[in-house]
């Protein structure tokens, strides 16, 4: 090979070798390269505005200084894996990054595994910043969760609106009827409500409702389940419960709140109540045995708690 031979090599080698530092310079994705010590040799410019850290404080670093302290080891064992590894691709993976500024970043990353000028591995990581899009999808999450939530709960109580509820009462009552235990309702609303918006206004009767249901569900077990069915009506399903017991909890409830003084106004509520059991009976018409058994109490003087099949 003559001298003119030898130097067009030479020209076109560090020609080419020019080329792809220009690309790496000015590509709008970050890039580093890592030795297999895991220390940064090459982070081009978008890599360094990305972290927000200088070229001289990334280079001869470990690569884990822009990795959260939880995963730095696992990080760490990744890369080594990778470099001492046969494989020249590593899967795109995403990753959680922390910024010279603190602030946690999302990442996709993707990497190569090359031969250095040494014949040593090197890791050649390429990220792209997919925060703005993590973002967008935890608002969309959450805004879904809160339709969700909307959709099957009461707004102003927070309980199961009464389509949920019913829902939820059918699939109770499949499983009592496929396994044979016991099942118990019980019906009650608020005595007198009415005249608690009349005199002290709505807002204070959105209030007692409240707090009342509030009340109510500390009372019961953590297994009940209590449903607005609408206006100042409830239903509880009681599951693993016979009508008996079913009453003495909803007596208990209705003590507890009779007892418990409601709102700035410390008003006085009571609730009337019937009380109600699956026997091979529909969801109507297990309501409706319950709805009897409530307008009963309420007939007999209210702030009471009867028994359907006792009628």
């Amino acid at each position: 090979m003559d001298n003119a031979t030898q130097r067009d090599i030479y020209q076109q080698f560090h020609r080419t070798q020019r080329n792809t530092e220009n690309v790496i310079n000015t590509a709008p994705l970050g890039i580093c390269i890592t030795n297999p010590q895991g220390q940064f040799e090459l982070v081009n410019p978008a890599y360094c505005e990305f972290y927000g850290y200088r070229e001289e404080e990334l280079l001869g670093q470990h690569f884990t200084m822009v990795v959260p302290q939880a995963y730095r080891a696992t990080m760490s064992d990744l890369h080594d894996l990778f470099v001492e590894g046969e494989d020249t691709q590593e899967l795109r993976q995403e990753w959680e990054v922390r910024c010279k500024n603190g602030e946690v970043r999302t990442i996709i990353a993707e990497a190569a595994r090359i031969e250095g000028d040494d014949g040593a591995p090197r890791k050649v990581t390429f990220i792209v910043d997919i925060t703005q899009r993590k973002q967008l999808e935890e608002r969309l999450k959450q805004a879904n969760e809160r339709l969700d939530h909307i959709a099957h709960h009461d707004e102003l109580t927070g309980l199961l609106n009464r389509r949920a509820g019913l829902q939820r009462l059918e699939q109770e009552l499949r499983r009592s009827s496929r396994y044979g235990s016991p099942l118990s309702v019980a019906m009650f609303d608020l005595d007198n409500f009415k005249a608690f918006n009349d005199t002290h206004g709505h807002s204070v009767g959105d209030k007692i409702l409240e707090e009342v249901t509030a009340t109510v569900n500390q009372t019961l077990r953590d297994t009940d389940v209590q449903i607005r069915l609408g206006g100042e009506e409830f239903l509880v399903i009681m599951p693993e419960v016979n009508a008996e017991d079913a009453k003495l909890a909803m007596e208990r409830v209705r003590r507890v709140v009779s007892q418990t003084p409601f709102t700035q106004h410390a008003l006085t509520v009571t609730l009337s109540a019937g009380v109600a059991s699956y026997i091979e009976a529909s969801t109507t018409r297990l309501l409706d045995r319950a709805d009897k058994a409530m307008y009963q109490a309420k007939q007999s003087g209210r702030d009471r708690v009867l028994i359907a099949s006792s009628l």
